[in-house]
């Protein structure tokens, strides 16, 4: 598989663990490191844990979380093992439907692919 449908893969598995509510599993599309950096609207997050736990206060339950939607706008390569992912996401909820745009760092560890870098607006 190259390295773009690996990534793609990725991302739709950590949709459908999204949308069951499991954000454990979510997490696993990032690399479980304390230089993961996460920038969102509430400031820039170092490190795998403090990324899961600043989702579970954000999304604390099922309902909040909402039905997860990815657009992929553009997947290029920065070497051979980095990639730069560009998108836009989509939550659909009972009383709202936020969306905003992503961009991602991938590095290649091995045979898998991580998200070492997320800027989410």
């Amino acid at each position: 598989m190259k390295a773009d449908e690996k990534i793609r893969a990725v991302l739709s598995e950590q949709q459908e663990c999204w949308n069951k509510g499991d954000i454990e599993c979510f997490m696993e599309g990032y690399w479980n490191s304390d230089s993961l950096r996460f920038i969102g609207k509430s400031g820039i997050n170092y490190g795998w844990q403090a990324t899961l736990e600043n989702y579970r206060k954000s999304y604390p339950d099922k309902a909040s979380m909402g039905i997860l939607n990815f657009e992929l706008l553009s997947l290029e390569t920065l070497g051979t093992n980095n990639y730069l992912v560009t998108g836009k996401w989509k939550l659909t909820r009972e009383a709202d439907e936020p969306h905003g745009l992503f961009t991602l760092i991938w590095r290649r560890f091995g045979d898998e692919w991580k998200i070492v870098y997320d800027y989410s607006i």
